[in-house]
């Protein structure tokens, strides 16, 4: 991408993509992965294949299946399988990389600065500016434009469109002023700056939407500001990093001390690293969706239709591939103490010496728990329903991706979450106090 959506030119040459990155990484899975089944077949007829005990039934009936076939042509079957799917894959990586696709969407202004950290307010681009300010918060590991990622993929220009006011909170690139940032400087710091310029700008207390890794530094920000964030709406947010993969969370973490070197050497835990612990939680899920790219590309369907789903494959690839690094304290309080100490869900994690409690929370809360999440598991995020005082939940069909700019995105969470917006910023009056303490959190179904 060009800044701020400048057309390519002669003199301007689009970048050359990276993706999907580390590329050596996942075609070397992918190979590994598929040849292996050339020496698993070997072993499963001499019956030396190790088998977890759960799928010993399984092997069983698979050896029966294999008993009589020819192995000469089963071995060559299965050779020309594994050719093909290595074939589809680098195809689709190939055909990923060539495509003439850039993204070229006009950014508005940014209304505050510091250092490589903007504010943009997309309310200019809305009906009405003086509709209920959205202070949208997005991680330090993306870039923050998921949120805007093309003209017809936009959950802030939606928003803006329903007569609210998103201000996107785009934390850029670390430059040297935010190399020896920490998370407290990150949200005590240049999030609260926002709150406060937001706030200048439009007279109003903002609802805040963190996403992802945003909505934890979304969270602490309503605990250390409580009186001046009108709602807190929170999706796909990590909170107990130990449900269901704490083995994998602690690994995670484990990763500090081979990493050390690098971490010090560059100042920061960079980008390629970064995307191999994701690649991590899903191996193969590069090779697959490249492998179908490479269908759909290679098809004779030139329908709008068919070129429209191709374009959003490429922006969305390039967006995931553009990354950004995380400096050194931060990479070491994400990993130390989220993924391996569980700071957050036991209570310890402290930000500008204050402890995060949900429960200190005084606006309302909304939790979105996209149901197909890999990357959060639901129940990490399940837990912000019940230590959030009053919360309501949110649980669209959806993936932690697609929920924001898949198909389905905008029935599934856009339209309910801009509604719950203009309710959480109404005005509200007074409740007796006896109101106020935890409820049983609402289930609210998107759709």
């Amino acid at each position: 991408m060009t800044p701020k959506g400048e057309p390519q030119t002669s003199e301007n040459p689009p970048k050359p993509r990276l993706g999907p990155r580390p590329l050596p990484l996942h075609l070397a899975v992918a190979a590994a992965t598929w040849t292996s089944s050339l020496a698993g077949l070997r072993l499963l007829r001499s019956g030396s294949l190790d088998w977890r005990p759960e799928l010993a039934d399984a092997a069983r009936e698979l050896r029966k299946s294999l008993a009589g076939i020819d192995p000469s042509r089963l071995d060559t079957a299965l050779a020309a399988e594994v050719r093909r799917r290595l074939y589809d894959f680098i195809s689709g990586v190939l055909a990923y990389r060539g495509h003439s696709y850039r993204r070229a969407i006009a950014e508005p202004a940014a209304v505050w600065t510091q250092g490589s950290i903007r504010l943009l307010d997309y309310g200019a681009l809305g009906a009405a500016g003086d509709g209920p300010p959205v202070l949208v918060v997005p991680s330090l590991i993306n870039r923050a434009y998921i949120v805007d990622l093309s003209a017809r993929k936009s959950l802030l220009r939606y928003l803006a469109g329903q007569g609210q006011r998103p201000f996107l909170a785009d934390w850029g690139w670390p430059g040297p002023r935010e190399r020896d940032f920490t998370l407290s400087d990150y949200i005590a710091g240049s999030l609260g700056d926002m709150l406060d310029a937001v706030i200048r700008a439009t007279g109003r207390k903002p609802v805040v939407l963190g996403y992802c890794m945003g909505g934890l530094l979304a969270l602490a920000l309503a605990v250390l500001r409580p009186n001046e964030v009108a709602g807190l709406a929170l999706l796909a947010t990590p909170w107990d990093f130990h449900c269901r993969r704490g083995e994998q969370a602690r690994l995670a973490a484990a990763s500090l001390g081979p990493l050390k070197p690098v971490i010090e050497h560059f100042g920061e835990l960079p980008v390629d690293m970064l995307q191999a612990m994701f690649t991590s939680l899903d191996p193969l899920g590069s090779a697959r969706k490249f492998s179908a790219f490479a269908g759909m590309a290679a098809s004779d369907d030139a329908s709008p239709a068919t070129r429209a789903r191709i374009e959003e494959f490429v922006a969305l690839e390039d967006w995931l591939n553009d990354g950004v690094p995380l400096v050194t304290a931060v990479a070491h309080e994400c990993l130390g103490s989220w993924y391996g100490s569980n700071d957050p869900a036991l209570g310890r994690w402290r930000i500008a010496g204050k402890k995060i409690e949900p429960a200190k929370v005084r606006c309302p809360s909304l939790v979105v728990i996209p149901a197909h999440d890999r990357i959060v598991p639901p129940e990490s995020a399940e837990a912000l329903v019940a230590a959030l005082p009053g919360a309501e939940r949110m649980t669209p069909p959806l993936g932690h991706i697609g929920m924001v700019v898949g198909s389905r995105a905008e029935p599934m969470l856009w339209e309910p979450l801009a509604r719950w917006i203009a309710q959480a910023a109404a005005p509200r009056r007074a409740r007796p106090r006896a109101a106020r303490k935890p409820a049983r959190a609402a289930d609210r179904r998107a759709g």
